[in-house]
């Protein structure tokens, strides 16, 4: 007995029935292909370009449908791999072979705990793409600047991502306890640093004077500490906060450390974000040159003055708007400059002639 056109189809191509594809596709495939079997079956006509003619439509009906197959079988494949790599590159992203330091001391990624907690950091940090895209944007206009007060003080440039642990490099960033700007100094210790903190100048939140008053008490805290690793935990919780911790604990390695919450994932954030920032391509940034956000160039223009004096005056003179003078002087808190004599930042080729235009203004703007 003759074999049916659907047994012959198993018999010869059992990948269509099995092949995972969308059933639409798999009927098609085999509709087409239950027209071979009858077409090889018929009588051959006695010419032989004819049966040549049949043959060929037959091994073209074949070949299109093994296409069809492929094609289908393939898409499916790479649609199910598209779904499942998301996550597969996020476990192998967060995967940490080492060897990794901070500041030239190793981490210890051969302990399952600190492993642990430099994932999760990871992870977190990962998870929000619009904080970390900002990091490196930003990074390229205050890292410059950072770097510079880094080497000339001799100190290691890993320290610059304490920034990012702190503020995200925003230099109007101010917490619940008090702390502002770029590396969120409290009152007390940027005041003991030399920096000015009042109600209407506030240099905690200029990277520009910050950086070198960081630079000061990161150097303290190390010839404290002896340790770069406990330097960075005790400018987060406090140089007595960390060093009573020691005492009771009698455990002088950050790593083996019980401590607050904050203090525990501190030097980890800033270990993801070292690894991160270092090798954004990696994980998927890819940034182009027009991407980043620049250093504003700036002028620096010095003022004395027995009186307030409004932005607005001194952003005419510079020829620009008060918000530039704003965005370049981020520690003025006011609408004016308080009496006293003050550095000020104002836009790149407007000092010419700046202090003939702030006196006519003075004169003419003020009673």
């Amino acid at each position: 007995m003759a074999a049916s056109a659907s047994s012959v189809i198993e018999d010869w191509f059992p990948s269509v029935y099995h092949v995972d594809m969308h059933d639409s596709s798999r009927q098609k495939c085999i509709d087409l292909l239950k027209r071979i079997p009858a077409a090889m079956n018929k009588r051959a006509v006695s010419h032989g370009v004819s049966i040549l003619k049949k043959n060929f439509y037959t091994v073209l009906h074949l070949t299109l449908c093994l296409l069809s197959i492929t094609s289908a079988a393939y898409t499916h494949t790479a649609y199910a791999s598209e779904k499942m790599s998301h996550g597969q590159t996020i476990i192998e992203a967060i995967r940490i072979s080492g060897p990794l330091d901070f500041c030239g001391e190793p981490v210890p990624l051969d302990d399952p705990d600190v492993r642990e907690r430099l994932e999760r950091e990871m992870l977190i940090s990962l998870d929000n793409s619009d904080d970390l895209i900002l990091w490196l944007k930003r990074a390229k206009r205050f890292f410059p600047v950072i770097e510079r007060v880094l080497k000339e003080n001799g100190l290691p440039d890993d320290l610059k991502y304490i920034t990012i642990a702190e503020s995200s490099l925003k230099p109007l960033a101010f917490s619940h306890k008090g702390a502002s700007g770029p590396w969120q100094f409290i009152p007390s210790t940027g005041t003991r640093y030399g920096l000015i903190v009042g109600n209407d100048i506030d240099e905690r939140r200029n990277i520009y004077k910050s950086t070198p008053a960081a630079a000061k008490y990161l150097r303290n805290l190390y010839s404290m500490f002896a340790s770069w690793t406990l330097a960075a935990a005790a400018y987060n919780m406090g140089e007595n906060g960390l060093r009573s911790e020691m005492t009771m604990q009698r455990v002088d390695d950050y790593y083996k450390l019980y401590l607050n919450s904050e203090t525990s994932r501190y030097v980890f954030r800033i270990l993801a974000a070292k690894i991160i920032m270092s090798n954004p391509d990696k994980f998927g940034y890819v940034l182009s040159k027009e991407d980043y956000y620049l250093e504003k160039p700036f002028d620096t223009v010095e003022l004395s003055t027995s009186r307030n004096v409004p932005l607005y005056v001194i952003a005419r003179a510079a020829n620009t708007h008060f918000k530039v003078i704003k965005d370049l002087n981020p520690e003025i808190k006011q609408y004016h400059l308080p009496s006293g004599f003050h550095r000020i930042c104002i836009p790149r080729g407007s000092a010419d002639g700046f202090y003939e235009r702030y006196e006519k203004f003075l004169t003419n703007d003020l009673p």
